[in-house]
């Protein structure tokens, strides 16, 4: 997205984001899933927008995904994704929490009963 000469971008990060340095939506997290929600896109989108939208056509992305694939930072994308959030123009769903552990006394029991099993 930034391009690379050097190692270095050559538009700074803060540039795609038109200045802004906080998202509007705060709830928006580095695993949030974002898609296209279809509607058309408006005359005038940044370049950065439009990039974060083309990156969501073939279908989802977490942010961190879209980062990686813009050459953003996070808090980058989390900003261009808040935006077009702001428009419709992208969907947003919430991370799916991590599996609640197991019990560790639950995992001792069913070892033994398959190990009572195998001897049988």
């Amino acid at each position: 997205m930034t391009g690379r000469r050097g190692g270095r971008p050559l538009v700074p990060a803060y540039l795609s984001t038109g200045g802004v340095a906080r998202p509007s939506r705060p709830q928006l997290e580095r695993l949030t899933v974002l898609s296209g929600s279809g509607e058309l896109v408006p005359a005038g989108l940044p370049a950065a927008q439009l990039a974060l939208l083309d990156a969501l056509l073939g279908g989802s992305l977490t942010v961190l995904e879209a980062a990686a694939l813009l050459e953003l930072p996070v808090s980058a994308v989390r900003v261009l994704a808040a935006g077009l959030l702001d428009r419709g123009l992208v969907l947003a769903r919430a991370p799916i929490p991590p599996a609640e552990r197991f019990d560790p006394d639950l995992l001792k029991r069913v070892a033994d009963g398959l190990r009572a099993l195998k001897h049988d």
